[in-house]
């Protein structure tokens, strides 16, 4: 277990292969911890420095009282990067990760050499929606809210057919403290990226599930049309994780991607 305190809060992380593997840095989403990335892992290239981390607020590391700002999630994967002596990371981003990168490449762009925007956006969501939602997980526990984000996170097919795991990221979401899903619910009603994504130009891939009730793929597409040159891929079938539903088909992509930038 490897544990980093970044502006009073212990940050859990993975730090795994060979220290001068080219370095990807994944960000989960908002309810999940690292694990989301566990079935994609074995589909990247052999040889990669893979870098994950939970989020403040979610799976072991510390979550601090609501609401939290984007800046305070940004500075905590540019601390990380900044003490395991990474530049030039491939940054993948689910959901709010994705928000991450985004923000991270526009503040430290020696961190970020390109990005995979996978089920996400520039700005999501409405503040209406948002405070509706930390309402309801502050009133009546995220357990309240878990049958309706277990819809949009899944696919019809999957979330019919792996009863098994389908409890098992029931649980994980349950399980994320308030304060910590609260305050990502903050940060993500508060930012709006659309101006300095606009700016960036630096190599970038899309990928989002036609099946997403969160970040839907023309929101995931319209995001891409942002950055000079970037990529948009369709995962059908999939909802709001396809690194869970599908694995070897989004992991394929990725690798495929860490190729052309020439990153492996």
């Amino acid at each position: 277990m490897q544990a980093l305190e970044i502006q009073g809060v212990q940050i859990h992380y993975a730090d795994e292969g060979p220290r001068d593997g080219a370095p990807v840095l994944l960000a989960n989403s908002l309810g999940t911890d690292f694990r989301v990335w566990d079935a994609m892992l074995p589909h990247l290239p052999a040889g990669l420095r893979i870098i994950r981390y939970d989020k403040r607020g979610h799976g072991l590391s510390e979550a601090p009282e609501a609401p939290y700002a984007m800046q305070d999630l940004v500075g905590d994967a540019a601390a990380l990067l900044d003490h395991l002596g990474v530049k030039g990371a491939v940054v993948v981003g689910l959901s709010i990760g994705g928000i991450i990168a985004q923000g991270l490449a526009a503040e430290r762009p020696d961190l970020v050499k390109a990005m995979v925007l996978m089920d996400t956006a520039a700005k999501i969501g409405t503040e209406e929606m948002w405070n509706t939602r930390i309402d309801a997980v502050e009133t009546n526990g995220i357990a309240a809210i878990a049958d309706a984000v277990l819809e949009r996170w899944f696919g019809k097919k999957y979330r019919t057919g792996a009863p098994g795991p389908m409890a098992m990221w029931r649980s994980m979401l349950s399980r994320t403290p308030v304060a910590g899903y609260a305050g990502c619910c903050a940060a993500i009603r508060d930012t709006d990226l659309r101006d300095s994504t606009a700016r960036l130009t630096l190599p970038t891939l899309a990928i989002g599930g036609d099946e997403d009730g969160s970040t839907p793929p023309d929101l995931v597409r319209e995001t891409a049309g942002l950055v000079l040159g970037a990529r948009f891929e369709l995962v059908r079938g999939a909802g709001h994780l396809p690194c869970v539903e599908f694995p070897e088909l989004t992991g394929g992509l990725v690798a495929d991607f860490l190729k052309e930038v020439g990153h492996v």
